[in-house]
């Protein structure tokens, strides 16, 4: 099983930049149903918080090569 890193390295920018908003708005609605006591698994919350911190790392990783590469 490949790690999540190797995952997301596989994918295009389009790809993660698109992964990224479904993470947020994941996030967003996990954080609400925490709230409001709805939320039923809590570890949830700290994957996909890891989980948006490894596609924007990429994300700027691939930002950062770019510029170098000119």
């Amino acid at each position: 099983m490949p790690r999540p890193v190797e995952a997301l390295r596989a994918q295009g920018d389009a790809e993660l930049a698109n992964r990224l908003v479904e993470a947020r708005q994941e996030l967003f609605n996990l954080r609400f149903q925490h709230v409001t006591g709805q939320l039923e698994s809590s570890a949830r919350l700290g994957a996909l918080r890891k989980e948006v911190a490894r596609i924007r790392t990429l994300l700027r990783q691939r930002e950062i090569e770019a510029a170098e590469a000119r």
